[in-house]
């Protein structure tokens, strides 16, 4: 018995390859973290400054089968290609050498972004919340246990079979024990965290009806269709 007032909600999960389930617990994103992405949105190639976060809710996550829906309030819906690290431990402060050993396996994401309420959230200093972190932002594939080197291939995105996104994983600015030893700086880690790793350049514009398709070079491959 519980003392909740009203039902408690269902843990969001993603399937992992060989069996089970990865109940996530949150969701963290980096933003920019490809040259070529930067230069597209108009940032220009500054420092090698920290990492930029932000962040969906869990409930956010779309599993593989599942398709998305076109999200309601904007007219101008984007698709970013990432890497995703899922994470089996945790930590705070973390150095650089003991991130890899808090990760349990990796997918393939795609982080949905409102552009045009994300642009206007920009030129008035706002925060991005409702330009990311809305319902089924976060479509992601089955996530594949790793242990050793992380991935460093090709990570591409094709719509209705026209390719769309096609960079190297090896392209990001901040690679991926980086990020995870950064991100414990600012949060206390935990089994069930999730982290999208930033997309290469090529984002654009879905409408409904659209088939997404992408990749990660050793690590899977996402589809769905936007309804």
């Amino acid at each position: 018995m519980t003392d909740h007032v009203i039902a408690a909600p269902p843990v969001p999960v993603v399937p992992v390859e060989g069996g089970g389930t990865f109940p996530v617990r949150r969701i963290l994103c980096v933003g920019r973290n490809y040259w070529a992405h930067r230069r597209e949105m108009g940032a220009g190639e500054d420092d090698r400054d920290p990492p930029f976060f932000f962040a969906k809710p869990a409930d956010a996550v779309v599993p593989p089968g599942d398709d998305p829906a076109y999200p309601q309030a904007t007219a101008n819906l984007h698709h970013e290609i990432e890497l995703v690290v899922a994470l089996g431990a945790g930590g705070r402060n973390l150095a650089v050498a003991e991130a890899l050993g808090l990760i349990y396996g990796y997918a393939v994401g795609v982080d949905l972004t409102r552009r045009d309420l994300q642009n206007a959230a920009k030129d008035k200093g706002y925060p991005w919340d409702s330009s990311k972190g809305f319902d089924q932002s976060a479509p992601i594939s089955a996530i594949r246990p790793w242990s050793g080197a992380p991935p460093q291939g090709r990570i591409a995105l094709s719509v209705n079979g026209d390719v769309r996104q096609d960079g190297v994983v090896a392209d990001m600015i901040w690679n991926v024990a980086e990020i995870v030893a950064e991100a414990s700086k600012l949060w206390t880690l935990a089994p069930g965290d999730l982290i999208y790793t930033g997309t290469p350049e090529g984002v654009g514009p879905l409408k409904p009806g659209d088939r997404v398709e992408g990749e990660v070079e050793g690590v899977g491959r996402l589809a769905f269709t936007v309804r």
